[in-house]
């Protein structure tokens, strides 16, 4: 049980890398002089664990204070909820940059694998 967990984690985990790599590959810019962060592997693997800790912290507080916007739009605000999270995600690591319509790229490519992954992968409890 414990070892189905872990796995779901872990392949997670690795989803949420991949959907970082490409969301700063195609939407994010580097400052003057910092574009040899986009070879390194490391920064994909902290953009992935930043957007875990985001999305698990600040996300829930955001949503609940957007609540009446929630309402009023039927949802579709949560397009920019999601935006957002993207957005400070970029803005914690250092030298990458990203603008607002590249953080509603980013989260829409986020969002899609992991619609895929959910599709793939049971709901482990």
């Amino acid at each position: 049980m414990i070892k189905r967990q872990i796995m779901s984690f872990l392949l997670r985990w690795f989803v949420s890398v991949f959907a970082m790599f490409l969301c700063i590959n195609w939407f994010c810019g580097f400052k003057e002089g910092y574009e040899w962060l986009r070879g390194t592997w490391w920064l994909y693997v902290l953009a992935g664990l930043l957007f875990a800790v985001v999305n698990s912290i600040v996300k829930p507080i955001a949503t609940i204070l957007a609540l009446p916007v929630l309402f009023v739009t039927l949802g579709v605000f949560t397009v920019i909820l999601n935006a957002a999270m993207v957005a400070l995600t970029i803005w914690i690591i250092p030298n990458v940059t990203i603008d607002f319509w590249g953080a509603v790229g980013g989260c829409l490519v986020i969002s899609l694998f992991n619609y895929l992954v959910n599709l793939v992968l049971p709901d482990v409890k």
